[in-house]
């Protein structure tokens, strides 16, 4: 894991162009990124990846997508996650991003791009519990991946309300608790490399 530089890794569970995510995952890498931690940000929908599915797996191999989240996982020190709730869960869309980037060529599982990685989680929703639900859900895949998942997280609930036209977090408690996620993200993806 030498090799992983001090970076973190972050997408968003939703494709919407007007996400509730987006914001939060923008706020938080810009408060990383102000800790001297550079984020490479990923939309899943770029190129877009199959349901998982092992017999497309066996006869087609990796989906480019898929090799190209593995290779940056690899390459990352951190992952920053925000992750939509639906009916208390995570989307199938940000699962299985996951699924794929645990399998390697050759239809078998690897979990070593995730190795060493240090996870942090944000949430929004229209509800009044921010996708706090979600977020357990998810704490729990990524450590089954072998990913420590920070304690510090941030669930903001009525969103819509909460969020101006242009993005930004009206609400300064929610403002501060998502910079907070992405700061201490930072410093403990930096306390990795001393």
């Amino acid at each position: 894991m030498a090799d992983r530089a001090p970076r973190i890794l972050a997408f968003s569970g939703s494709t919407r162009r007007e996400s509730l995510h987006r914001p939060l995952l923008r706020l938080a890498v810009r408060a990383a990124e102000a800790e001297g931690v550079p984020c490479t940000v990923v939309d899943l929908r770029d190129p877009p990846l199959p349901i998982y599915d092992g017999d497309l797996e066996r006869e087609q191999g990796l989906p480019e997508a898929a090799v190209r989240l593995r290779e940056l996982m690899a390459a990352h020190r951190g992952l920053l996650l925000a992750s939509p709730e639906y009916n208390g869960h995570p989307t199938p869309l940000l699962v299985n991003a996951l699924d794929w980037m645990s399998r390697a060529p050759g239809a078998r599982p690897d979990l070593s791009p995730f190795a060493g990685v240090v996870g942090a989680l944000v949430a929004a929703s229209p509800g009044p519990f921010g996708g706090i639900r979600g977020l357990a859900v998810v704490r729990g895949l990524l450590a089954n991946l072998g990913v420590t998942v920070l304690a510090r997280q941030a669930a903001v609930g009525s969103a819509p309300d909460r969020l101006a036209p242009d993005g930004t977090l009206r609400d300064e408690g929610a403002r501060r608790a998502v910079e907070a996620v992405g700061r201490d993200l930072a410093r403990h993806v930096l306390a990795l490399e001393r």
